[in-house]
């Protein structure tokens, strides 16, 4: 008998045909009566696969007496409650490092995007404006003011490329870091007001939650951009949208959201804004990298053996 897991979200193809060629595979997305597939599955699930935004509830977990790992298919944990896995005996792991540059490549796209308004471009030639005249000028990037709040593995890559730009790089973390040149600065507040531009590439969880509030955000100013590429939590989202639409800040450019896979409409209709639907680690190569992972953790738990990338 094949071990049976339930699949929180879809996968790669060539990651799901392996999983299915492993287990016996219960899909919860699209299942037609989510909660009658758990509740008959769930007393023999021995493991759950989900996203890192999506994560798993308690009462998913509880349903399931027999689950023994939950393995994420992303870096971030938040969206699983740890202590509750912990107190059950249930071992987590994420994917953490294979998706580290796509994320940082994405944060540096959208602070060029963001700053040279490349979407508002795009938006006037297809609309066949530009025989009628040009485009009001946008805002430089190199040699900016570059604010990273979390300075991790993501926030580290996002530095590295930033300093092909020439930028003047600080950073807010838990505390400093000894092995980089990088200015440290205390606190969100006041690295906004130090910055043109703030990427917001920290950790989720309860103590980071709308770390980046109306202070912080009229601190960067009607004339700065902020860049999101974390967790949509870590951002008070009315105060960024009022800010937004009333000039106190001065662009936004946004992979992640508060009420995924909903964003603000208000956001829609605005110039300053550039919106991705949580697109950093969605490439072939990642994602297949990432699944992979996956995989991995999921065979050493089911053979007895340390898990490559456990979280508790």
């Amino acid at each position: 008998m094949k071990p049976e897991i339930l699949l929180v979200e879809s996968m790669m193809p060539d990651i799901e045909a392996a999983l299915d060629a492993g287990y016996t595979v219960h899909r919860l997305a699209g299942a037609p009566d989510r909660d009658r597939l758990v509740a008959e599955v769930g007393p023999r699930v021995r493991a759950v696969v989900t996203g890192g935004g999506t994560g798993v509830s308690n009462a998913i977990m509880d349903a399931c007496p027999s689950l023994g790992i939950v393995a994420i298919n992303g870096v971030g944990t938040d969206a699983v409650d740890l202590k509750h896995a912990a107190g059950r005996g249930v071992r987590v792991t994420n994917t953490p490092d294979v998706l580290t540059d796509d994320v940082a490549d994405l944060a540096i796209g959208l602070m060029i995007a963001g700053s040279r308004r490349m979407m508002v471009g795009d938006r006037f030639v297809r609309a066949g404006r530009w025989p009628g005249g040009g485009l009001p000028l946008a805002r430089k990037v190199t040699g900016k003011r570059l604010g990273i709040l979390g300075l991790g593995r993501i926030g580290m890559a996002i530095a590295q490329r930033a300093a092909g730009f020439g930028m003047d790089i600080a950073y807010t973390n838990r505390k400093p870091r000894s092995d980089v040149s990088y200015r440290f600065v205390a606190s969100p507040v006041d690295l906004a007001r130090e910055s043109d531009i703030l990427i917001v590439a920290a950790s989720a969880g309860p103590d980071a939650r709308n770390m980046v509030n109306r202070a912080v955000i009229e601190a960067l100013g009607p004339d700065g951009l902020l860049v999101n590429v974390a967790r949509g939590a870590v951002v008070d989202e009315p105060e960024l949208v009022a800010a937004l639409t009333d000039g106190r800040l001065g662009g936004a450019a946004l992979d992640v959201f508060a009420n995924e896979p909903h964003a603000p409409e208000a956001l829609f209709g605005l110039d300053n804004v550039v919106l991705q639907p949580h697109q950093a680690s969605a490439t072939v190569e990642t994602r297949m990298a990432m699944g992979n992972l996956v995989l991995a953790n999921l065979s050493a738990f089911f053979a007895g053996q340390p898990l490559p990338t456990a979280v508790v």
